[in-house]
């Protein structure tokens, strides 16, 4: 499974790109200026179809537009986020102090959604606790996996529960909901370095027993 990880933004939000063998591909949280992204996808000709959001923070979010406006693809985010792509309250882009366009023509799914792309196969879980719409993906294509997991799971960490919307009583609930994922399987943060389900079960401290 081909893949590529760019940090974007103030806060360094880690986007991914995926990539099949078609050139065909979705992009997972554009969380600043996207144009390291744009000249990716003009470089190799790729076809962006998609934008994925883990949730509607603006550090998650805020090159929506960019990416959208040179590709075309459609935003996806969880029904329960959707509000958090036009409320500068919400997505924190006026605490933040971020210049936000707000993006009023994203689907909103829901748990347990699929969304196909290309050759890929995305599964959403819905992780609430880091906001209500918090989700992780789960992408596969033939028999590669990987595990997005937004401000969900970090390495030995999780998403703080802090801000409006948080709960850590959800959030140790959705944790759970990863458990029976195999611990092979790869686990793409928001922010930080990429995991293995295996190393959190083991070492992170908030790993639910």
């Amino acid at each position: 499974m081909w893949y590529k990880r760019f940090p974007l933004g103030p806060l360094w939000t880690n986007g991914y790109l995926f990539r099949d063998i078609n050139r065909e591909a979705f992009f997972v949280d554009p969380g600043g200026d996207p144009s390291q992204v744009i000249e990716e996808i003009r470089k190799e000709g790729i076809i962006l179809r998609d934008i994925l959001l883990t949730h509607g923070h603006v550090d998650h979010i805020l090159g929506i537009e960019s990416l959208v406006e040179y590709s075309g693809a459609t935003v996806h985010i969880h029904e329960l986020d959707i509000s958090r792509l036009t409320d500068p309250s919400e997505n924190l882009s006026d605490w933040m102090g971020d210049g936000f366009s707000p993006h009023t023509d994203a689907k909103g799914f829901v748990d347990n959604a699929i969304i196909g792309i290309g050759r890929f196969t995305v599964e959403v879980i819905h992780t609430p606790g880091h906001t209500p719409g918090s989700s992780c993906f789960l992408v596969s294509s033939g028999n590669d996996q990987a595990l997005v997991s937004g401000d969900t799971l970090f390495a030995r960490s999780v998403g703080r529960t802090d801000l409006p919307g948080g709960n850590w009583e959800e959030l140790k609930r959705s944790l759970l909901k990863l458990i029976d994922l195999p611990e092979t399987l790869v686990v793409l943060p928001g922010h930080g370095p990429e995991t293995t389900l295996a190393e959190e079960k083991r070492h992170n401290p908030f790993w639910p027993v």
